[in-house]
């Protein structure tokens, strides 16, 4: 069925989105527990060089995934962005603190005020991944019902907050992983070494909050609970655990050529393996995807728009990736950095390597503003529709 293909392309962009923005909201928890402006320079420098040309580009894949949720489930969409405005507004919020604190923290000369920005910088990275997790959270234990759901209890729960929580040491273990990777790749062995010890850490984290949420999920979600336990989501959390100690033999061991994709693996497993458990149902308890689809014209025009993006961007995030990882983005724009600047750079978030943020802020501005306005947008629309319904309901 054509509503079962865009399920399925919302899946991918939701992955995409999840492994490499995700890693990047990692990034700014390593900066923010770097530690001081000296012990924490060449940490905060490497984090800067990884993550400066591709950070802002990867929100691409956030509206992406609202644009096909917004046209290809209508009714999904206006449910979630009903009851859940709140998370949501507070996760738009953060995208948006978090790219003008790394961008003004490059700008600014006093150390005072870079240690402001780059705080604000790494305190914005915990808070997006956080409450898209609590959004998560919601959806998987059926509390997302449109103007009957609560806009408070939906996701201040124990499911909800867990898996908040649980996307925020996931975004740090990619970004462990990834920058363990980038500094094998740049010669840094100490830094390699630094960053595999806190990719390992993560690691035992992550796993511990899996454990206790799929705990709680037997009781919250019992359907999906079965269906990753026991059921047809269960090859893809064996996956998942299998590619997660990989990671961590290759890390340990100094082989890191295919850390990254085995990485990537292992998140994306974990998120097939939710939506292989919840099938067919889009929004438990009752929401199906064939009854939440828009019309079929509707969702064929869409999968062709998605196929025109696809030839469009995904070449471009490829050459982009690659000129990435080969070294010729990353460090060409810290060589081209002021070092007055990266010499004093203090605080959280306000390391060493801080002015390459704000190399070409105006070139990253039109992505970070589209992603937040996008999301604005429909919050506002969410919050107008409740209030709406709440008055039809009062009236009568």
């Amino acid at each position: 069925m054509i509503a079962d293909v865009v399920a399925a392309v919302l899946l991918v962009v939701s992955t995409a989105y999840a492994a490499l923005a995700g890693a990047d909201f990692g990034g700014g928890a390593w900066d923010l527990l770097a530690g001081s402006a000296t012990g924490g320079a060449a940490v905060r420098r490497r984090i800067d060089q990884s993550i400066t040309p591709v950070w802002e580009s990867n929100h691409v894949w956030l509206i992406i995934a609202v644009v096909v949720l917004w046209t290809g489930f209508p009714a999904a969409f206006a449910a979630i962005f009903t009851t859940l405005f709140v998370p949501l507004s507070v996760a738009a919020l953060g995208i948006v603190l978090r790219g003008s604190g790394f961008a003004f923290r490059g700008e600014v000369q006093t150390v005072r005020w870079q240690a402001v920005y780059g705080g604000v910088f790494a305190a914005a990275s915990l808070l997006t991944p956080f409450f898209l997790g609590t959004a998560v959270g919601s959806v998987v234990t059926g509390r997302v019902r449109g103007t009957a759901g609560d806009p408070v209890s939906s996701w201040v729960n124990p499911t909800s907050l867990l898996t908040g929580a649980l996307f925020v040491v996931t975004g740090a273990y990619l970004a462990a992983v990834y920058l363990a990777v980038d500094s094998d790749r740049a010669g840094q062995p100490e830094l390699r070494r630094y960053f595999t010890r806190r990719a390992l850490a993560a690691a035992l984290a992550t796993g511990a909050l899996a454990a206790v949420t799929m705990a709680v999920l037997r009781v919250t979600a019992a359907p999906v609970f079965t269906e990753l336990t026991t059921g047809r989501g269960l090859p893809l959390v064996i996956v998942s655990v299998l590619s997660g100690l990989a990671v961590l033999v290759m890390l340990v061991a100094g082989r890191t050529r295919l850390v990254r994709p085995v990485a990537v693996l292992a998140v994306a497993a974990v998120i097939w393996g939710w939506a292989v458990a919840q099938y067919p149902l889009l929004l438990p308890p009752r929401l199906t995807i064939a009854a939440a689809a828009a019309p079929a014209a509707t969702e064929a025009t869409e999968l062709v728009v998605v196929a025109i993006i696809a030839v469009l961007v995904v070449p471009s995030f490829a050459v982009l990736y690659r000129l990435t990882l080969s070294g010729r983005l990353g460090e060409t724009a810290m060589a081209a950095a002021s070092p007055g600047m990266a010499a004093a750079s203090p605080g959280p978030g306000a390391g060493a390597g801080a002015d390459p943020a704000g190399a070409g802020t105006g070139d990253r501005a039109p992505g970070r503003l589209a992603a937040a306005t996008v999301l604005a947008l429909v919050t506002a629309e969410g919050v107008r529709r409740w209030r709406r319904a709440r008055s039809g309901r009062g009236s009568h």
